[in-house]
Order: C-alpha cells, then sequence, then structure tokens
C-alpha cells in the first residue's frame, strides 16, 4: 500500500507494501539527486520513483486528495490519513472469511449426510420418505435459517491470525461430521415405524410428517454446534440475529403439522408424545456432534 506524509528534503513520500497476511514492507524513496538539480531530475524523484513501488505493492493505499499518478495507482483511497483503518479492514475480512467457511461446513456436512438418509429410506421403506413439495420447504425453511451466519459472531481465537483455505479440512469434516445426522435420521426411522406404527401406506403421512419436523429441527440446531470450535451456547453464543432466524425456522417447522395448510401440504398432526422424542433426539445429537467435533479439532484443527 501507499500512503503520503509530508516531503522534507531529501525524501519522497513513503511507499509500503500491504499484503493480507498481516506483513509489512516498507521501502523509502531517497533522492539521489538535489531538489534543485534541475526540473527533469526533480519530476523524476517525486512522480516516477513512488509510483514504481506503487506499482510493486500487493494493494496500494494513498491519502485523498494526493498526486494523481498516486490515485490513479491506488487500489484503495483512505479519506482520513490513519492507518487505524486498515485494521479494521482485516478484521472485517477475517471475520467474513470465518462466516463463508461456516456456510460451507455446514452445507457440504448436511448434503453428505442427508444424502445417506434418502438413500437409506428409499431402499427400505414402502413409501417416499417425504413428499416432493415437503422436501422444497424443508430445504427453503433450511436455507433461510442460514441467512443470519453473514451477521454471526467470530470467536476471537478465529481473528488472531490469518484465516487459510484449506480444502482438504472442509472435506474431512464433511466425511466425519456429515453421516453424524444420518444416525439419528434412522433413529427417527425407527421410532415412527415401530412406536408410533406409521409402517404402511395409509399411514405415510405420519412417517413423512415426523421426519419433516426432525430433519428441519437437526439441520437448523446443529448451525449453532458446527460454527464454533468452543462449546455452543454456554462458551460461544451465535448473534442475535443468527438465534432468532433459527428459532423462527424451527418454530415454522413444528407449526406446519397443525396449521391450515396441513393437509395441502401432506401433514398430519403429530402426538404430543412425539415432541418428547424429539427432544431426546435433538440432545443426543448434539452431544455426538459435539464429541466428534472436538476430536476433529484435535487431530486436524478448526481453521
Amino acid at each position: 500500500m501507499v500512503y503520503p506524509i509530508a516531503k522534507n528534503g531529501n525524501q519522497s513520500p513513503l511507499a509500503f507494501t500491504y499484503c493480507f497476511g498481516d506483513r509489512f514492507t516498507v521501502y523509502w524513496e531517497y533522492n539521489s539527486r538535489p531538489h534543485h538539480f534541475y526540473h527533469g531530475a526533480f519530476w523524476w524523484i517525486a512522480e516516477v520513483l513512488p509510483r514504481i513501488s506503487i506499482e510493486q505493492s500487493h494493494c496500494k493505499a494513498e491519502g485523498n486528495g494526493e498526486r494523481n499518478c498516486h490515485s490513479e495507482s491506488a487500489d484503495i483511497i483512505l479519506l482520513e490519513k490513519n492507518l487505524l483503518i486498515l485494521e479494521s479492514g482485516v478484521t472485517e475480512r477475517r471475520k467474513t472469511f470465518a462466516n463463508i467457511i461456516k456456510y460451507i461446513r455446514m452445507g457440504t456436512s448436511s448434503n453428505f449426510g442427508n444424502m445417506f438418509s434418502v438413500l437409506g429410506a428409499s431402499a427400505l421403506l414402502p413409501f417416499l420418505p417425504m413428499q416432493p413439495v415437503q422436501i422444497l420447504i424443508n430445504n427453503l425453511l433450511y436455507d433461510f435459517s442460514q441467512t443470519g451466519i453473514p451477521f454471526d459472531d467470530v470467536d476471537r481465537e478465529q481473528l488472531v491470525k490469518p484465516p487459510k483455505w484449506k480444502i482438504d479440512n472442509i472435506q474431512r469434516f464433511m466425511i466425519f461430521i456429515g453421516p453424524i445426522s444420518s444416525i439419528f435420521d434412522y433413529a427417527n426411522y425407527a421410532l415412527m415405524w415401530f412406536v408410533f406404527g406409521a409402517n404402511s401406506r395409509e399411514h405415510q403421512a405420519l412417517f413423512q410428517t415426523g421426519w419433516f419436523v426432525e430433519s428441519l429441527m437437526t439441520q437448523t440446531l446443529i448451525v449453532h454446534v458446527i460454527r464454533t470450535a468452543k462449546v455452543p451456547f454456554f462458551q460461544s453464543r451465535a448473534s442475535f440475529p443468527m438465534l432468532a432466524i433459527a428459532a423462527t425456522v424451527m418454530g415454522v417447522g413444528m407449526y406446519l403439522p397443525f396449521s391450515p395448510l396441513a393437509t395441502s401440504l401432506g401433514f398430519v398432526p403429530l402426538p404430543a408424545v412425539y415432541f418428547i422424542w424429539l427432544a431426546l433426539i435433538l440432545t443426543c445429537y448434539c452431544v455426538l456432534t459435539q464429541f466428534v467435533k472436538n476430536w476433529f479439532i484435535k487431530n486436524y484443527g478448526y481453521s
């Protein structure tokens, strides 16, 4: 980056390189000839030499109102002569990157787990595990719950060092975390089949409603476990917008089977005891995911 300072005697503006790895490399341009040598030499020293340093920088910034040649080469123009503004920019960049990684981890692991759940249900059940319109609504609500991620808080530990893009880490996370949701999907299948008797085409609506609610609850709630390397809700809590959106989505998911739209969407009211089983499934799911996440962080790291 380039940041101009007051020029005195033989010094031209200060030019330095700033890469997003947070390393500063300072380049000072000293005049090799006196300013009064002749006008052409002064122009070369005051205009061309600083511009060479500007062009060689990774990212260029300068104060507002400086020379045109500097402004043309700059990537950033500082409205105030204060480099602390750049610190805020670096922090926001790291926060944005961390939230992007959250979204990718949640999306890949969720889709990977759902693939196993749907494949198994399609092979074992005499009916569809969920109606197409129910899958669309489930995905719509789940996607809406992810809109709070850009507004989420990031743990201070993730802002200390520059983050790195590690696709192999994301792949491992998907492989180890994704199938956990399938375990509890199959537990819900068994619950609906054996406990609530939804084991025939006549009772498929009950089965589909039960899996719709359980699937949406687990996908929405597990976001809060995956978003941090710490213990969720106790050591690290999501931002208010993310909590509010997640609570809204979960509330809508539980309300739909009892709403006026239930019949047209293929839902039926769930028995009250189902929600006790659901609470048990969600608790076990979060505990197991937290345990596997801690093991993953210990062996492969989190960022």
